[in-house]
């Protein structure tokens, strides 16, 4: 039965205890009304006093409240009857679930949810996030202790819970001002590096024309100084050249990590919780994989793995998807990062080889009947992922027994198949001759399949 017949299994152990309790109607009523204040009240200040006042309202008992301070991981009183709070002697903590203490109180402990105290904002001393002192002794008897411990426990889960909400509330809160701040201090002057560019390109230029036309003069100098004017061309030239090379590279880049920003450090994605889209008819090939392998090529070359598009058996054309272009920009780069850690040499019919390749074909009624989708590819040689870690090399985290060392944190799949996913698509992954094929599959749009240029 799963999760279901457990949790009804969990249903009826809690209704044998229950009929074990034998609560009476008073103390029936003070958990049902504890439970729905708890919900009811906004402010853990509000909380901290419903928590004593229960015992006040329903059995005449003064009760205070003690919790761990998150300044220094140590208890504070936090309500009391008198108004009291702040630093003061703190009762010692119980080893049982209570104990009574040397003015004859009863000292509870306030115990949080064990899986999750790592969670909370402080340190807990054990299981304990607090303690819960009630008054006289006198007319508490054995039953009611039960109670107590019992009404003590459900107090540490909602106080934890609300701990967490708070938490939580105060990330957000931080994560908005975050995003904030990198939109005034990364974004906005990232876009004037394209005017520095621009004018780097418009000094390159005028350089170039100033070496053309000392070559166009150079020709009216004597012996002697003509060679000596065409060794500073020569030199000039060579300058110009390797400049030109550098602000080719340094646009490229530029262009990249533009679009990464933008992508990654989106507000919407803050704001919302998850990623948000911003799609556009884009040409798969020129606007999102050749440019990522132009980055990578470096890269690739490095390892001796070389780019055979061809290999794959899939003719490169273009063809048209419907797609955030940064995002699918960063499902192509976190692919090629994987070939450029994972890819290994092979025997083929050709010898030994370590390539990659890459590609896109139609799957026919792969979404409905009517709805086709278009399948893009990144093969690379090596050895095949075992049959029972390829269900879960998507899951985050997730790293492979063959990772051999190599640097990684398990995240970059989970992305894409999260990026493919929001665009209506799914992943996969197939064992091929030779090597490894990743894939996913996008809907096909309708209309023109291949632009204009």
């Amino acid at each position: 039965m799963g999760d279901f017949g457990h949790i009804l299994e969990r249903i009826n152990d809690k209704k044998a205890d229950y009929g074990q309790y034998r609560f009476s109607a008073t103390e029936d009523l003070a958990l049902k009304t504890f439970f729905d204040l708890a919900q009811e009240l906004d402010s853990l200040k509000e909380l901290y006093h419903l928590c004593i006042a229960i015992p006040k309202s329903f059995f005449d008992l003064t009760a205070r409240l003690y919790l761990i301070n998150p300044r220094n991981d140590k208890l504070m009183l936090v309500a009391s009857p008198d108004g009291e709070s702040g630093d003061v002697e703190t009762p010692e903590v119980p080893e049982e679930d209570f104990e009574y203490n040397e003015k004859g109180w009863m000292v509870l402990k306030v115990k949080g949810k064990e899986i999750l105290l790592d969670q909370l904002p402080f340190k807990s001393i054990g299981d304990t996030i607090g303690l819960l002192e009630v008054m006289p002794a006198e007319g508490i008897g054995q039953h009611l202790e039960l109670f107590f411990v019992k009404y003590t426990n459900r107090i540490g889960f909602n106080l934890h819970n609300r701990f967490l909400v708070e938490k939580n509330i105060e990330h957000l809160r931080f994560i908005s001002s975050l995003v904030a701040d990198i939109e005034h201090n990364i974004i906005s002057p990232n876009i004037v590096y394209k005017l520095y560019i621009k004018n780097l390109e418009a000094s390159l230029g005028k350089s170039i024309e100033a070496e053309q036309e000392l070559k166009q003069l150079v020709g009216s100098f004597p012996g002697e100084e003509h060679g000596q004017c065409m060794k500073v061309i020569e030199e000039l030239s060579e300058s110009n050249q390797s400049i030109k090379r550098e602000v080719v590279e340094i646009g490229r880049h530029h262009k990249n990590m533009s679009l990464f920003l933008e992508s990654l450090l989106r507000r919407s994605h803050f704001d919302q919780g998850r990623l948000t889209l911003r799609k556009k008819k884009c040409v798969m090939l020129r606007e999102v994989v050749k440019p990522q392998l132009e980055r990578y090529y470096d890269r690739l070359a490095s390892k001796g793995i070389a780019v055979d598009h061809q290999a794959s058996g899939i003719p490169e054309e273009e063809v048209v998807s419907v797609v955030d272009v940064g995002l699918m920009a960063q499902v192509y780069a976190n692919l090629l990062s994987n070939v450029v850690k994972y890819a290994t040499e092979v025997d083929t019919q050709f010898g030994r080889k370590k390539y990659i390749s890459y590609g896109h074909e139609i799957v026919y009624g792969f979404f409905g009947p009517e709805s086709d989708g278009i399948k893009y590819n990144v093969f690379s040689t090596g050895a095949h992922i075992p049959p029972e870690e390829r269900e879960r090399i998507y899951e985050d985290q997730y790293r492979g027994s063959n990772v051999e060392g190599s640097p990684g944190s398990g995240h970059g799949l989970h992305f894409i198949k999260n990026v493919v996913e929001i665009h209506g698509g799914s992943v996969g992954y197939e064992p091929t001759e030779f090597g490894n094929n990743f894939y996913f599959i996008l809907p096909k749009p309708g209309g023109e399949d291949n632009p204009k240029e």
